[in-house]
Protein backbone atom coordinates (compact mmCIF):
# COMPACT_ATOMS: atom_id res chain seq x y z
CA UNK A 1 0.00 0.00 0.00
CA UNK A 2 2.82 2.45 0.91
CA UNK A 3 5.31 3.51 -1.20
CA UNK A 4 8.55 4.06 0.03
CA UNK A 5 11.59 5.14 -2.17
CA UNK A 6 15.12 6.45 -1.01
CA UNK A 7 16.39 10.44 -1.67
CA UNK A 8 18.95 12.59 -1.45
CA UNK A 9 19.47 14.22 2.03
CA UNK A 10 20.88 17.68 2.73
CA UNK A 11 22.87 17.08 6.09
CA UNK A 12 25.65 19.53 8.53
CA UNK A 13 28.63 19.27 7.00
CA UNK A 14 31.01 17.70 9.54
CA UNK A 15 34.13 19.61 8.65
CA UNK A 16 32.30 23.07 9.32
CA UNK A 17 29.97 21.78 12.09
CA UNK A 18 32.04 20.22 14.87
CA UNK A 19 29.04 19.75 17.22
CA UNK A 20 26.14 18.45 15.63
CA UNK A 21 24.33 18.91 19.13
CA UNK A 22 24.78 22.90 18.94
CA UNK A 23 22.38 22.84 16.16
CA UNK A 24 20.23 19.99 15.89
CA UNK A 25 16.98 20.69 18.58
CA UNK A 26 13.77 18.75 19.36
CA UNK A 27 10.31 19.12 17.17
CA UNK A 28 9.31 22.56 16.35
CA UNK A 29 6.02 22.26 18.11
CA UNK A 30 7.35 21.71 21.51
CA UNK A 31 10.07 24.18 21.72
CA UNK A 32 9.17 27.10 24.44
CA UNK A 33 10.11 30.91 23.53
CA UNK A 34 12.56 30.34 26.23
CA UNK A 35 13.81 27.43 24.89
CA UNK A 36 14.07 28.67 21.32
CA UNK A 37 16.38 31.25 22.08
CA UNK A 38 18.86 29.32 24.21
CA UNK A 39 19.07 26.95 21.01
CA UNK A 40 20.03 30.37 18.89
CA UNK A 41 22.77 31.32 21.60
CA UNK A 42 24.53 27.97 20.97
CA UNK A 43 24.96 28.41 17.25
CA UNK A 44 23.84 30.76 14.44
CA UNK A 45 23.63 27.61 12.33
CA UNK A 46 20.54 25.70 14.85
CA UNK A 47 17.84 24.74 13.14
CA UNK A 48 15.69 26.63 15.18
CA UNK A 49 16.41 29.23 12.34
CA UNK A 50 15.48 26.76 9.80
CA UNK A 51 12.51 24.86 11.28
CA UNK A 52 10.57 28.10 12.89
CA UNK A 53 9.44 27.16 16.28
CA UNK A 54 5.39 27.37 16.06
CA UNK A 55 3.51 26.19 19.70
CA UNK A 56 0.42 27.50 18.86
CA UNK A 57 -3.01 26.15 17.51
CA UNK A 58 -3.58 29.62 15.46
CA UNK A 59 -1.98 31.28 12.30
CA UNK A 60 1.14 33.05 12.73
CA UNK A 61 1.50 36.28 11.04
CA UNK A 62 4.01 36.64 7.89
CA UNK A 63 6.36 39.50 9.07
CA UNK A 64 9.12 38.44 6.64
CA UNK A 65 10.19 35.25 8.67
CA UNK A 66 9.63 32.77 6.38
CA UNK A 67 11.51 34.65 3.62
CA UNK A 68 14.23 34.87 6.15
CA UNK A 69 14.51 31.38 6.65
CA UNK A 70 14.69 30.96 3.32
CA UNK A 71 18.00 33.19 3.05
CA UNK A 72 19.11 31.56 5.34
CA UNK A 73 18.75 28.27 4.25
CA UNK A 74 20.35 29.32 0.75
CA UNK A 75 23.13 30.56 2.31
CA UNK A 76 23.89 27.61 4.33
CA UNK A 77 24.20 25.95 0.93
CA UNK A 78 26.46 27.98 -0.46
CA UNK A 79 29.30 28.15 2.42
CA UNK A 80 28.46 24.10 2.45
CA UNK A 81 27.18 24.29 5.85
CA UNK A 82 24.70 21.42 4.56
CA UNK A 83 25.81 19.50 2.25
CA UNK A 84 24.05 16.81 -0.17
CA UNK A 85 24.35 13.15 -0.05
CA UNK A 86 25.51 11.58 -4.11
CA UNK A 87 23.28 9.21 -3.80
CA UNK A 88 19.53 8.34 -2.88
CA UNK A 89 19.54 6.20 0.43
CA UNK A 90 17.32 5.11 2.99
CA UNK A 91 18.71 5.86 6.62
CA UNK A 92 18.49 3.76 9.21
CA UNK A 93 18.02 5.88 12.16
CA UNK A 94 18.48 4.43 15.45
CA UNK A 95 18.09 5.81 19.05
CA UNK A 96 19.51 4.68 22.41
CA UNK A 97 17.71 6.17 25.32
CA UNK A 98 16.79 6.13 28.67
CA UNK A 99 13.19 5.05 29.88
CA UNK A 100 11.67 6.90 32.52
CA UNK A 101 11.40 3.19 34.19
CA UNK A 102 14.82 3.60 34.14
CA UNK A 103 15.06 0.94 31.29
CA UNK A 104 17.41 1.12 28.52
CA UNK A 105 16.31 1.03 25.77
CA UNK A 106 16.97 1.21 21.54
CA UNK A 107 14.39 2.20 19.00
CA UNK A 108 15.02 1.57 15.24
CA UNK A 109 13.48 3.07 12.29
CA UNK A 110 14.22 4.42 8.74
CA UNK A 111 14.27 7.51 7.48
CA UNK A 112 12.81 7.59 3.35
CA UNK A 113 9.96 9.26 1.21
CA UNK A 114 6.22 8.27 1.73
CA UNK A 115 3.99 8.35 -1.64
CA UNK A 116 1.16 10.90 -0.18
CA UNK A 117 -2.12 9.27 0.18
CA UNK A 118 -5.34 11.18 1.07
CA UNK A 119 -6.61 9.92 4.69
CA UNK A 120 -9.37 8.61 2.69
CA UNK A 121 -7.39 6.07 0.52
CA UNK A 122 -6.41 4.09 3.88
CA UNK A 123 -3.01 4.17 3.13
CA UNK A 124 -2.20 6.72 5.39
CA UNK A 125 -4.25 6.79 9.07
CA UNK A 126 -4.05 9.16 11.10
CA UNK A 127 -5.30 9.36 14.37
CA UNK A 128 -5.22 12.91 15.44
CA UNK A 129 -7.44 15.86 14.45
CA UNK A 130 -5.22 19.17 13.03
CA UNK A 131 -5.69 23.27 13.14
CA UNK A 132 -6.13 25.04 9.82
CA UNK A 133 -3.96 27.74 11.42
CA UNK A 134 -0.40 25.17 11.98
CA UNK A 135 -1.09 24.14 8.87
CA UNK A 136 -1.06 27.68 7.13
CA UNK A 137 2.28 28.35 8.99
CA UNK A 138 4.18 25.14 7.93
CA UNK A 139 2.51 25.30 4.50
CA UNK A 140 4.17 29.07 4.25
CA UNK A 141 7.52 27.83 5.64
CA UNK A 142 7.56 24.52 3.16
CA UNK A 143 6.66 26.51 0.24
CA UNK A 144 8.72 29.47 0.78
CA UNK A 145 11.90 26.93 1.81
CA UNK A 146 11.13 24.61 -1.26
CA UNK A 147 11.92 21.96 2.06
CA UNK A 148 10.68 19.42 4.72
CA UNK A 149 12.59 20.33 7.40
CA UNK A 150 11.28 17.84 9.70
CA UNK A 151 9.93 14.20 9.41
CA UNK A 152 6.76 12.45 10.17
CA UNK A 153 6.92 10.12 12.66
CA UNK A 154 4.80 7.11 11.40
CA UNK A 155 4.53 3.08 12.57
CA UNK A 156 3.88 0.60 10.51
CA UNK A 157 3.35 -3.56 11.27
CA UNK A 158 6.22 -5.75 11.09
CA UNK A 159 5.99 -8.72 13.20
CA UNK A 160 9.58 -10.40 11.94
CA UNK A 161 11.15 -6.92 11.27
CA UNK A 162 11.85 -7.90 7.82
CA UNK A 163 12.46 -4.10 7.21
CA UNK A 164 15.05 -3.68 9.70
CA UNK A 165 16.64 -6.61 9.04
CA UNK A 166 16.97 -6.42 4.90
CA UNK A 167 18.62 -2.60 5.75
CA UNK A 168 21.11 -3.42 8.76
CA UNK A 169 22.21 -6.51 6.31
CA UNK A 170 22.90 -3.64 3.99
CA UNK A 171 24.19 -0.58 5.71
CA UNK A 172 27.76 1.00 5.49
CA UNK A 173 30.09 0.09 8.35
CA UNK A 174 29.90 2.77 9.91
CA UNK A 175 27.41 5.78 10.74
CA UNK A 176 27.27 8.95 8.97
CA UNK A 177 26.43 10.39 11.97
CA UNK A 178 26.10 10.29 15.87
CA UNK A 179 24.29 12.50 18.59
CA UNK A 180 23.28 12.66 22.24
CA UNK A 181 20.39 15.11 22.43
CA UNK A 182 19.44 17.05 25.49
CA UNK A 183 17.94 14.08 27.41
CA UNK A 184 21.29 11.53 26.89
CA UNK A 185 19.76 9.94 24.21
CA UNK A 186 22.25 8.90 21.45
CA UNK A 187 20.81 9.11 17.73
CA UNK A 188 22.50 7.36 15.13
CA UNK A 189 22.06 7.55 11.34
CA UNK A 190 23.58 4.71 8.70
CA UNK A 191 23.25 5.33 4.86
CA UNK A 192 21.79 2.00 3.00
CA UNK A 193 22.23 2.88 -0.90
CA UNK A 194 22.16 -1.61 -1.86
CA UNK A 195 19.92 -1.46 -4.87
CA UNK A 196 18.72 -4.82 -4.13
CA UNK A 197 18.03 -4.14 -0.36
CA UNK A 198 16.30 -0.77 -1.16
CA UNK A 199 13.90 -2.94 -3.89
CA UNK A 200 12.78 -5.39 -1.34
CA UNK A 201 12.36 -2.76 1.36
CA UNK A 202 10.16 -1.23 -1.30
CA UNK A 203 8.44 -4.65 -2.01
CA UNK A 204 7.53 -4.88 2.12
CA UNK A 205 5.80 -1.67 1.90
CA UNK A 206 3.51 -2.12 -0.51
CA UNK A 207 1.24 -4.44 1.37
CA UNK A 208 1.20 -2.35 4.41
CA UNK A 209 -0.41 0.89 5.78
CA UNK A 210 1.50 3.44 7.96
CA UNK A 211 -0.01 5.08 10.88
CA UNK A 212 0.98 8.85 12.04
CA UNK A 213 2.24 8.54 15.10
CA UNK A 214 3.61 12.47 15.35
CA UNK A 215 3.11 14.73 12.88
CA UNK A 216 0.30 14.90 11.61
CA UNK A 217 0.30 18.68 10.58
CA UNK A 218 3.26 18.07 8.96
CA UNK A 219 1.42 15.74 6.69
CA UNK A 220 -1.44 17.54 5.97
CA UNK A 221 0.45 20.55 5.31
CA UNK A 222 1.97 18.18 2.54
CA UNK A 223 -1.12 17.12 1.78
CA UNK A 224 -2.24 20.33 1.32
CA UNK A 225 1.08 21.81 -0.88
CA UNK A 226 0.48 18.68 -3.59
CA UNK A 227 -2.68 19.62 -3.88
CA UNK A 228 -1.88 23.69 -4.77
CA UNK A 229 0.45 21.36 -7.30
CA UNK A 230 -1.89 19.41 -8.98
CA UNK A 231 -4.42 22.26 -9.59
CA UNK A 232 -1.24 24.22 -11.23
CA UNK A 233 -0.72 21.02 -13.44
CA UNK A 234 -3.36 18.63 -13.29
CA UNK A 235 -0.96 16.18 -15.19
CA UNK A 236 1.29 16.49 -12.37
CA UNK A 237 4.59 13.01 -12.95
CA UNK A 238 4.19 10.91 -10.38
CA UNK A 239 7.77 11.32 -9.40
CA UNK A 240 7.10 14.96 -8.90
CA UNK A 241 8.83 15.89 -5.62
CA UNK A 242 5.37 17.20 -4.27
CA UNK A 243 4.01 14.00 -4.44
CA UNK A 244 6.40 12.51 -1.69
CA UNK A 245 6.96 13.66 2.55
CA UNK A 246 9.89 13.05 3.95
CA UNK A 247 9.13 10.02 6.91
CA UNK A 248 10.68 8.31 9.79
CA UNK A 249 9.03 4.83 9.70
CA UNK A 250 9.23 2.56 13.29
CA UNK A 251 7.95 -0.92 13.11
CA UNK A 252 4.81 -0.81 16.12
CA UNK A 253 6.63 -4.22 17.65
CA UNK A 254 10.03 -3.09 17.53
CA UNK A 255 10.62 -3.40 21.12
CA UNK A 256 12.10 -0.19 21.45
CA UNK A 257 9.06 1.90 20.86
CA UNK A 258 7.47 3.27 23.59
CA UNK A 259 4.27 5.72 24.01
CA UNK A 260 4.21 8.04 27.79
CA UNK A 261 1.06 9.49 29.09
CA UNK A 262 0.15 13.77 29.46
CA UNK A 263 -0.98 14.64 32.26
CA UNK A 264 -3.35 17.08 32.93
CA UNK A 265 -3.54 19.96 35.13
CA UNK A 266 -7.11 21.36 35.72
CA UNK A 267 -7.56 24.61 37.21
CA UNK A 268 -11.10 24.01 38.84
CA UNK A 269 -11.93 28.11 38.52
CA UNK A 270 -12.94 28.42 42.32
CA UNK A 271 -11.82 26.90 45.31
CA UNK A 272 -12.85 22.95 45.91
CA UNK A 273 -11.60 21.13 48.56
CA UNK A 274 -10.03 17.33 48.11
CA UNK A 275 -13.13 15.75 49.47
CA UNK A 276 -15.54 17.76 47.79
CA UNK A 277 -13.67 16.13 44.96
CA UNK A 278 -13.69 12.97 45.79
CA UNK A 279 -17.24 13.14 46.03
CA UNK A 280 -17.50 14.48 42.46
CA UNK A 281 -15.51 11.50 40.76
CA UNK A 282 -17.68 8.65 43.05
CA UNK A 283 -20.38 9.73 40.99
CA UNK A 284 -18.95 7.92 37.69
CA UNK A 285 -16.43 5.91 39.35
CA UNK A 286 -14.56 4.11 41.96
CA UNK A 287 -12.55 6.90 44.65
CA UNK A 288 -9.86 5.35 46.82
CA UNK A 289 -7.31 7.63 48.22
CA UNK A 290 -3.89 6.64 48.71
CA UNK A 291 -1.56 7.75 51.66
CA UNK A 292 2.27 8.34 51.72
CA UNK A 293 4.38 10.76 53.99
CA UNK A 294 6.14 12.75 50.95
CA UNK A 295 4.57 14.22 47.99
CA UNK A 296 7.14 12.30 45.46
CA UNK A 297 6.49 8.79 47.27
CA UNK A 298 2.77 9.90 47.18
CA UNK A 299 3.00 10.28 43.65
CA UNK A 300 4.65 7.33 42.75
CA UNK A 301 2.75 5.45 44.78
CA UNK A 302 -0.42 6.49 42.82
CA UNK A 303 1.23 5.79 39.72
CA UNK A 304 2.01 2.18 41.17
CA UNK A 305 -1.63 1.80 41.97
CA UNK A 306 -3.03 2.79 38.54
CA UNK A 307 -0.83 0.56 36.84
CA UNK A 308 -1.99 -2.26 38.92
CA UNK A 309 -4.80 -1.92 38.28
CA UNK A 310 -5.12 -1.15 34.97
CA UNK A 311 -2.82 -4.45 34.56
CA UNK A 312 -5.29 -6.62 36.47
CA UNK A 313 -9.17 -5.18 35.19
CA UNK A 314 -8.01 -4.41 31.93
CA UNK A 315 -10.54 -0.80 32.62
CA UNK A 316 -9.63 2.74 32.73
CA UNK A 317 -7.40 3.98 35.87
CA UNK A 318 -6.33 7.15 36.60
CA UNK A 319 -4.62 9.09 39.93
CA UNK A 320 -5.60 12.84 41.03
CA UNK A 321 -3.83 15.16 42.85
CA UNK A 322 -4.63 17.97 44.89
CA UNK A 323 -1.78 19.75 46.17
CA UNK A 324 -3.05 21.89 48.24
CA UNK A 325 -3.77 19.26 50.33
CA UNK A 326 -1.16 17.34 49.43
CA UNK A 327 -3.55 14.16 48.92
CA UNK A 328 -4.30 11.60 45.90
CA UNK A 329 -6.66 9.31 45.25
CA UNK A 330 -6.73 6.06 42.52
CA UNK A 331 -9.43 6.44 40.00
CA UNK A 332 -10.92 3.16 38.80
CA UNK A 333 -13.70 3.03 36.24
CA UNK A 334 -16.00 0.20 36.08
CA UNK A 335 -17.44 -1.53 32.97
CA UNK A 336 -20.84 0.20 33.08
CA UNK A 337 -19.11 3.73 32.83
CA UNK A 338 -17.64 2.28 29.53
CA UNK A 339 -21.24 1.01 28.12
CA UNK A 340 -23.94 3.26 30.30
CA UNK A 341 -22.57 5.99 31.17
CA UNK A 342 -24.52 9.65 29.86
CA UNK A 343 -20.87 10.79 28.58
CA UNK A 344 -20.37 8.50 26.09
CA UNK A 345 -23.19 6.53 24.97
CA UNK A 346 -22.72 8.43 22.05
CA UNK A 347 -19.22 7.82 21.44
CA UNK A 348 -18.00 5.18 19.22
CA UNK A 349 -17.09 1.70 20.80
CA UNK A 350 -13.22 1.86 19.91
CA UNK A 351 -13.09 5.39 21.87
CA UNK A 352 -14.84 4.78 24.82
CA UNK A 353 -12.60 2.50 26.50
CA UNK A 354 -9.91 4.96 25.82
CA UNK A 355 -8.41 6.23 29.45
CA UNK A 356 -8.00 9.72 27.78
CA UNK A 357 -11.80 9.81 26.32
CA UNK A 358 -13.23 8.99 30.16
CA UNK A 359 -10.89 10.86 31.02
CA UNK A 360 -11.72 14.13 29.09
CA UNK A 361 -15.35 13.20 29.04
CA UNK A 362 -16.55 11.55 32.31
CA UNK A 363 -14.24 12.46 34.96
CA UNK A 364 -13.59 16.21 34.07
CA UNK A 365 -17.03 16.94 31.33
CA UNK A 366 -19.08 15.57 33.33
CA UNK A 367 -17.89 14.97 37.27
CA UNK A 368 -16.33 18.45 37.26
CA UNK A 369 -19.18 19.52 34.54
CA UNK A 370 -16.10 21.44 32.87
CA UNK A 371 -17.16 21.55 28.84
CA UNK A 372 -14.56 21.32 26.19
CA UNK A 373 -15.26 25.18 25.20
CA UNK A 374 -14.99 26.46 28.73
CA UNK A 375 -11.43 24.58 29.09
CA UNK A 376 -10.48 25.90 26.07
CA UNK A 377 -11.39 29.63 26.57
CA UNK A 378 -10.78 29.79 30.10
CA UNK A 379 -7.58 28.00 29.32
CA UNK A 380 -8.51 25.84 32.16
CA UNK A 381 -6.30 22.84 31.33
CA UNK A 382 -2.32 22.14 30.69
CA UNK A 383 -0.67 19.03 28.95
CA UNK A 384 2.00 18.07 30.75
CA UNK A 385 4.13 14.53 29.90
CA UNK A 386 6.57 14.78 32.84
CA UNK A 387 5.27 13.86 35.96
CA UNK A 388 8.10 15.79 37.80
CA UNK A 389 7.48 18.51 36.03
CA UNK A 390 3.98 18.26 36.73
CA UNK A 391 3.80 18.13 40.16
CA UNK A 392 5.96 21.27 40.38
CA UNK A 393 3.58 22.94 38.42
CA UNK A 394 0.67 21.80 40.14
CA UNK A 395 1.95 22.42 43.32
CA UNK A 396 3.47 26.33 42.24
CA UNK A 397 0.27 27.16 41.54
CA UNK A 398 -1.48 26.02 44.79
CA UNK A 399 0.43 28.26 46.34
CA UNK A 400 -0.73 31.43 43.99
CA UNK A 401 -4.17 32.31 45.49
CA UNK A 402 -5.02 33.08 41.82
CA UNK A 403 -8.91 31.81 42.62
CA UNK A 404 -8.46 28.84 40.89
CA UNK A 405 -7.98 25.29 42.32
CA UNK A 406 -5.28 23.19 40.25
CA UNK A 407 -6.31 19.22 40.31
CA UNK A 408 -3.26 17.24 38.92
CA UNK A 409 -5.35 14.08 36.63
CA UNK A 410 -2.23 11.08 35.93
CA UNK A 411 -2.74 8.73 33.41
CA UNK A 412 -1.77 5.35 32.07
CA UNK A 413 -0.33 5.45 28.64
CA UNK A 414 -2.43 4.55 25.40
CA UNK A 415 -1.02 1.28 24.09
CA UNK A 416 0.00 1.06 20.57
CA UNK A 417 -2.65 -1.60 19.59
CA UNK A 418 -5.17 1.23 20.37
CA UNK A 419 -4.13 3.70 18.20
CA UNK A 420 -3.96 1.38 15.29
CA UNK A 421 -7.41 0.08 16.30
CA UNK A 422 -8.66 3.90 16.47
CA UNK A 423 -6.98 4.66 13.05
CA UNK A 424 -7.80 1.85 11.45
CA UNK A 425 -11.71 2.34 12.55
CA UNK A 426 -11.53 6.66 11.11
CA UNK A 427 -11.97 7.80 14.25
CA UNK A 428 -10.13 10.69 15.86
CA UNK A 429 -8.43 10.54 19.27
CA UNK A 430 -8.78 13.54 22.07
CA UNK A 431 -5.63 16.23 22.01
CA UNK A 432 -2.39 15.25 23.63
CA UNK A 433 -3.46 11.49 23.37
CA UNK A 434 -0.20 10.00 22.57
CA UNK A 435 3.43 10.91 23.52
CA UNK A 436 5.89 8.76 21.42
CA UNK A 437 9.41 8.88 23.10
CA UNK A 438 11.92 9.90 22.36
CA UNK A 439 11.24 12.20 19.82
CA UNK A 440 12.82 12.50 16.80
CA UNK A 441 15.46 15.06 15.92
CA UNK A 442 15.07 17.98 13.47
CA UNK A 443 18.12 18.70 11.25
CA UNK A 444 19.46 15.18 10.80
CA UNK A 445 18.22 14.92 7.74
CA UNK A 446 16.31 17.51 5.44
CA UNK A 447 14.96 16.90 2.04
CA UNK A 448 14.71 19.75 -0.65
CA UNK A 449 11.84 19.86 -3.24
CA UNK A 450 13.76 20.13 -6.25
CA UNK A 451 14.31 16.54 -7.24
CA UNK A 452 11.92 14.20 -8.98
CA UNK A 453 11.94 10.95 -6.95
CA UNK A 454 14.15 7.98 -7.60
CA UNK A 455 11.33 4.29 -7.71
Amino acid sequence: MAAVTPFRALRYNPEKIARLEDVITPPYDIISAGDGEKLRQKNPYSMINLDLRNTSQDETDDDGRYQQAHNRFTAWQDEEVLVRDAQPAIYLYAIEYQHPSGKRLTRKGIVCLVGLAEFSEGIVRPHEKTFAGVISDRLKLMETCEAQFSKVFSIYSDPQQEVIHTLEQAQENAPVLEVTDGNANTHSLWRVTDANALSKVQQLFTEKPVYIADGHHRYTTALEHRRRALAANPDLPAADPSNFIMMYLCGCEDPGLSVLPTHRLVRWPSEMSADVLAEKLRADVKVKEITQSSRESLLAETFNQMDEAAVSSGLPAFGVYHPGENRAFLLTAPKETLTDNPALVDKPEVLRSLDVVVLSEVLIGRCLGLSHEQCAKGKLISYLSDPDEALDTAVKESVNDDGHTPLLFLLNPTKVAQVLQVADSGNIMPHKSTFFYPKILTGLLIRKLDETVPF
